[in-house]
């Protein structure tokens, strides 16, 4: 193989043209893909794309699907659709690519419907992205089915109903978006069953109630609760000796004394506004050295701690004083 045309191959994105996939063959090596996956892959595309004619019968090798493949079994792996003019649901047939780890809908504003259930046959899915979709209905419970799911995004879609407390089965899950969606009730109280270092969003919701007290047992690296309406303590969020990178409440209902919390060194950004909550801002945070910090409408109290942040991190409190406020502590 020339060098140009290995470089060729090498800059081809998983991303495809369903124009491009009907009429061009590419250069890179063929992989003969399985019958199978031939015949699942024809389905999809043809569901999305009437116009759609398979090129040849090697799938491993259309233009787009080059690095799709595993190269041992020649079984499709991947499967990335993103930033096309498609629309249509979700084909059943994706449940047919039964050795695909990585799923990828992104960026499709006519991709509407639900999530088909035959997704539950993907038993090595590893990677689920369903965002920036028209996905509508409930999140279904199937997905707790995926137990080898370490990554779920399903941002930016029309998601109603209750969050399903069986995603908490998924014990590899390590990254959860279900933000920028219309889902109402509780946070489930299994999801303090996540392992540590997870990375969980759930921010831009309608959720309602009190975080779950079994989220004292969990060790976040990022957490955005940020715009719903959930209320009362938050304080078991904060970890002393924890790894925390990220804390977003901001825009909610909660009420407790900011005074009697300790922060994790790890912390780099926390954003508490627009709440109730009360106490003064203690003074180890400045020992910490957040990077971005926002403890505006709120109802805190005191002298402002050491920290290089405009008035507009704290406006809006009840007695704050001290720089950057003009109001002097007496």
């Amino acid at each position: 193989m020339s060098t140009t045309t290995t470089h060729l191959c090498l800059s081809l994105s998983l991303a495809f043209s369903l124009i491009l996939l009907s009429s061009l063959p590419s250069p890179c090596l063929s992989k003969s893909c399985h019958p199978d996956d031939y015949k699942a892959l024809k389905e999809i595309l043809t569901s999305l794309n009437p116009h759609f004619v398979p090129p040849n019968k090697d799938c491993c090798n259309w233009y787009g699907f080059e690095d799709t493949c595993n190269l041992k079994s020649n079984r499709v792996t991947k499967f990335s659709i993103f930033a096309q003019t498609i629309s249509g649901q979700i084909p059943s047939a994706i449940g047919d690519l039964s050795y695909l780890e990585f799923l990828q809908f992104h960026k499709l504003a006519n991709l509407t419907g639900s999530i088909p259930k035959s997704i539950t046959k993907l038993k090595n899915l590893k990677f689920l992205a369903l965002s920036w979709l028209n996905l509508s209905g409930p999140i279904p419970e199937f997905l707790g089915e995926l137990s080898n799911l370490e990554y779920i995004r399903l941002a930016f879609n029309q998601f109603s109903g209750s969050i399903p407390s069986s995603l908490s089965k998924l014990s590899k899950l390590e990254y959860l978006r279900l933000d920028r969606n219309q889902l109402t009730g509780s946070i489930p109280e299994s999801f303090g069953h996540f392992k540590d270092g997870i990375y969980l969003y759930l921010s831009h919701n309608q959720l309602t109630g009190t975080i779950p007290k079994s989220f004292g047992n969990v060790d976040f690296w990022n957490i955005d609760l940020s715009r719903n309406k959930l209320v009362g303590d938050a304080s078991m969020l904060f970890k002393p000796n924890g790894t925390t990178n990220s804390i977003d409440i901001s825009r909610n209902l909660f009420e407790f004394d900011l005074s009697l919390v300790r922060f994790p060194i790890s912390l780099g950004q926390l954003d508490i506004n627009h709440n109730r909550i009360s106490g003064s801002i203690p003074k180890q945070l400045a020992d910490v050295k957040v990077q971005n910090f926002n403890a505006s409408y709120n109802r805190l109290c005191g002298e402002i701690p050491l920290m290089h942040f405009d008035e507009s991190a704290y406006i809006h409190n009840k007695c704050l004083c001290g720089p950057p406020l003009l109001a002097k502590c007496k």
